[in-house]
């Protein structure tokens, strides 16, 4: 009896043999919905399993192996948007110089022939809805990296502001003018782009 409450409680085991075909397509659909580029998806996901292979001995258990393998692969992401984070700063700054004339400098208020206009979209027909999500995908892709980061973080991830700044060591402004910045230039992509 002493022998299977020891059984019971010992921790789970996990088996590396088992994670590619139990969890990359799963892994490889939560990265690539971050990162928004194939090769990059692949490449993180082989670190993470790289990662736990390396401190699979350290796995107690308490969560399942699904949960732990796409901790790691988070903090894979978070990693790969810090490194993205130190080479845009150029690309920040030329971005938003380019973007300065959205806006009417006496004012604030759009200029005419950048103001918001109205989508036409019928929220009911789900084929409109894929286009538009495609749409919405490529436009993602065009951003430049860091923009994407941040607002993959912010979006989909759901992380706040605060926890943003500090993984990607960004101020407060500077993170504002991003997600600013970046929300101008996918409106104006969909725009361009939706008919």
């Amino acid at each position: 009896m002493k022998e299977e409450k020891t059984a019971i409680n010992s921790p789970l085991k996990s088996d590396p043999a088992t994670w590619v075909e139990q969890y990359a397509d799963y892994l490889y659909r939560f990265a690539f919905s971050r990162l928004r580029n194939e090769e990059i998806a692949r490449d993180l996901i082989q670190d993470t399993f790289l990662a736990a292979l390396q401190q699979v001995s350290r796995f107690e258990g308490k969560s399942s192996e699904k949960t732990w393998l796409t901790g790691i692969l988070k903090n894979k992401i978070a990693d790969f948007y810090r490194r993205q984070a130190s080479k845009s700063i150029t690309e920040i700054r030329t971005a938003e110089i380019e973007l300065q004339n959205f806006f009417d400098a006496d004012n604030g208020h759009w200029n005419m022939q950048h103001s918001p206009k109205a989508f036409g979209l019928d929220d009911n027909d789900p084929m409109l809805l894929k286009e538009l999500g495609g749409i919405l995908n490529d436009c993602l892709k065009k951003l430049p990296a860091l923009w994407l980061s941040v607002f993959s973080m912010k979006h989909m991830d759901d992380l706040t502001s605060e926890k943003i700044c500090i993984e990607l060591k960004l101020t407060g402004s500077n993170f504002w003018v991003i997600m600013h910045r970046t929300k101008l230039n996918l409106r104006a992509c969909l725009q361009k782009h939706w008919n």
